[in-house]
């Protein structure tokens, strides 16, 4: 396990760096080097990484989400907050149920396994979208109409709706009890959940790093947020509530009640990101079959490029009445097409669930990533300086 530790440090930085040096996103790079590693490629990794490979994954998620959280500016959010409540349910529930048609139609699937793979595929990847977004607050990019900040805020819940739609399908295909009111009741409840555990875990430990008579210095104060988010994620699991954005809240109301500790917070957790994200991308990279994608053929690219089209559509129709312009516009549908986290997550479960076309959908699940991550990666490092203005709100 060691050798493979050092091998994804090494040829993970070194592809980063490269990737950098020739103005492509690093995180490119680190997936293709986990492709060429991993199980499906050179196989260089050995058995225990890869088994423990999803938990590695989620540290590193919690990490950038936590970063995400401390930099959400609440003027900002108050400013942006129903446009994100759009971009999180809108072009997610149009791509799903535009993949879940075509894909009856021209696949002949059942409609409930055409509906489960139309979920799978539609979920956006927080893995590739949040970092990038973390990337333009940094560089004052989009900052002035808050467009960073929709896309973290939209893409957090995304995902819930993929999920939890995608979980409806499976359960009505394997004829479980559960109705789809029940199903479709869980959104708004995983959503609240989420939300309520952060701002409960947020309260708590800003009450701690006020005590007075307990004395933390930073990496103390550090290690207790990190296992406070790691408890929100692990509660969300047991509970069904929606952990993650949980711990990008736990950041957001630490800003806000603790400015002094988030600011170096945030510092601290830049350093333990530039190793987490080697882990994330290179494991993402290693999860891929690129044979598997391949049999999805022309026909799994078609279906793909036909759901990214509903999605723009939904993009466009959730940003109706903003104040952004035609070029901020068609930046957020970029910026809200990459596939990663979730279709590496969830996208072999039909298979291992014995459902008939568990293989087709494992196929274009796979073939999703391939296709949107390096173009969504590298349409959003190259079009951002391009399409957004760089400045602050209220200042040039």
């Amino acid at each position: 396990m060691i050798t493979s530790i050092m091998i994804i440090l090494l040829l993970g930085i070194l592809a980063n760096k490269i990737f950098s040096f020739i103005k492509l996103p690093g995180l490119l790079g680190m997936i293709l080097v986990g492709i060429a590693i991993g199980p499906y490629g050179l196989n260089l990794l050995d058995k225990s990484i890869l088994d423990n490979s999803s938990d590695i994954r989620m540290l590193a998620l919690i990490v950038i989400l936590l970063r995400a959280g401390l930099g959400l500016n609440r003027e900002i959010l108050n400013k942006v907050g129903k446009i994100a409540t759009k971009m999180s349910a809108i072009p997610c529930l149009l791509e799903g149920f535009t993949i879940t048609i075509v894909a009856y139609k021209l696949l002949k699937l059942p409609f409930l396994e055409a509906g489960m793979l139309g979920f799978i595929v539609a979920a956006v990847s927080p893995a590739v979208v949040v970092p990038s977004m973390l990337y333009l607050r940094e560089k004052n990019l989009g900052m002035k109409k808050g467009i960073p900040i929709i896309i973290l805020a939209g893409s957090s819940v995304d995902d819930v709706f993929a999920i939890t739609l995608f979980t409806t399908f499976l359960g009505l295909s394997l004829n479980t009890k559960s109705t789809i009111s029940l199903q479709l009741l869980q959104i708004p409840i995983q959503v609240i959940g989420g939300v309520l555990i952060g701002l409960t875990f947020g309260y708590i430990l800003y009450k701690v790093y006020r005590l007075k008579n307990i004395k933390l210095n930073d990496m103390e104060k550090l290690a207790i947020l990190i296992v406070s988010a790691l408890i929100i994620v692990i509660v969300g699991d047991i509970t069904h509530i929606a952990g993650l954005l949980g711990v990008m809240t736990l950041g957001f109301i630490l800003l806000e009640k603790a400015n002094d500790f988030a600011s170096n917070f945030e510092k601290e957790l830049n350093k333990v990101w530039f190793f987490a994200q080697i882990f994330l991308f290179v494991l993402i990279g290693a999860e891929v079959n690129i044979y598997v994608a391949w049999d999805a053929g022309l026909l799994g690219g078609i279906i793909i490029l036909i759901g990214l089209i509903a999605r723009s559509i939904g993009v466009i129709i959730a940003l109706y009445g903003s104040n952004l312009n035609i070029k901020e516009k068609i930046f957020c549908t970029v910026a809200y097409t990459p596939k990663a986290t979730v279709q590496a997550a969830i996208g072999g479960i039909p298979l291992a669930m014995g459902v008939s076309s568990g293989n087709l959908i494992l196929a274009i699940a796979v073939l999703s990533v391939i296709i949107t991550a390096p173009l969504g990666a590298i349409g959003i490092k190259l079009l951002a300086p391009i399409l957004l203005d760089k400045e602050w709100e209220g200042g040039s």
